[in-house]
């Protein structure tokens, strides 16, 4: 194959069908899936029966014919209930719930002009752990239904969600906050946290497609006084999640000490969280067998690292 002469767009030229793939599939970076994370999602039917309903949404299919196939836009406008599965005998099966593109200029004989060339298509009895398309045709796995014997009724509870999406969104951002004074002392044995008083926190923006975020919080020349200090250092975001906490163990007696104390997790961002605002914010905690304090001050920096991801929802 030679190169092909006329580049999308030139104005007076004629563009093959596969001009326009070889470009879908360059601005998907050779990537396939859903396009955003509530696309295409395979659930149970409002009354649950004998199929799926599959909601809104769009996609990119890798062509799988020909090496120079390209990819195919694909989308679904309303939920789709049509999508029946058959109900299983004396034993359970599983089935895989896709969306298959059959282009008739590489395999199949549909005529575009008549026939649904992308459809939704159930591939029955796969593997139970099946994750991929087993025969390796054009198209995405949406999910697998892991069907019990004798059951005709489908479930939520049957439904594996295998959907990608093809170019996850990421948004990071770098937080830096200095006390403008020391703030009050934490202690105590009881395990009971404090927030710094004079660090304020951030209230860091959640994009509307979050579905996890990573965090991670430095806190540098964390003032330690009074006596040995025993606790836990841990972040808040937003008034539902906490992050994992770290153990803070000094055995340096009762001067003033500084040291640094990083707390970092990977948490699933709730749906009320999206497009809203939550304050992330350190705390501290004394456990039993702690004889000292612990503040930040006007010598202290705390840094936080944002970062969202997208995922299926």
């Amino acid at each position: 194959m030679t190169l092909i002469p006329q580049p999308i767009l030139v104005n007076g030229a004629d563009h093959s069908a596969q001009t326009f793939r070889m470009l879908v599939r360059d601005l998907a970076r050779g990537n396939e899936g859903v396009t955003q994370g509530d696309d295409m999602k395979v659930t149970q039917r409002s009354t649950p029966g004998g199929g799926v309903s599959i909601s809104d949404g769009s996609g990119v299919v890798r062509g799988r014919a020909n090496t120079f196939q390209g990819s195919y836009a694909v989308c679904n406008i309303g939920s789709d209930n049509s999508v029946n599965i058959t109900a299983t005998g004396g034993t359970g099966r599983s089935d895989m719930v896709i969306v298959r593109v059959e282009d008739p200029e590489y395999e199949g004989t549909l005529d575009p002009a008549t026939d649904p060339v992308a459809y939704f298509q159930v591939i029955s009895g796969v593997s139970s752990s099946a994750t991929a398309i087993p025969d390796g045709r054009t198209g995405i796995p949406l999910a697998r239904i892991d069907i019990p014997a004798s059951t005709s009724t489908i479930t939520n509870a049957m439904i594996t969600d295998l959907r990608k999406v093809a170019n996850p969104r990421r948004d990071r951002n770098l937080n830096i906050q200095s006390p403008s004074s020391i703030s009050s002392q934490i202690g105590g044995t009881s395990g009971t946290y404090s927030y710094f008083s004079t660090a304020a926190g951030w209230n860091i923006a959640v994009p509307d497609w979050a579905t996890t975020a990573k965090i991670r919080l430095d806190i540098a020349g964390l003032r330690l006084v009074t006596g040995n200090v025993y606790g836990n250092l841990r972040a808040t975001f937003g008034a539902s999640l906490s992050m994992q906490p770290v153990v803070v163990d000094d055995n340096q007696g009762t001067g003033v000490r500084r040291m640094v104390g990083i707390v970092a997790d990977n948490l699933t961002i709730p749906s009320a969280y999206r497009s809203t605002s939550q304050l992330l914010r350190a705390q501290f905690a004394g456990l039993s067998g702690n004889a000292g304090t612990v503040s930040v001050d006007g010598s202290s920096t705390l840094i936080a690292d944002v970062e969202f991801f997208e995922a299926p929802r």
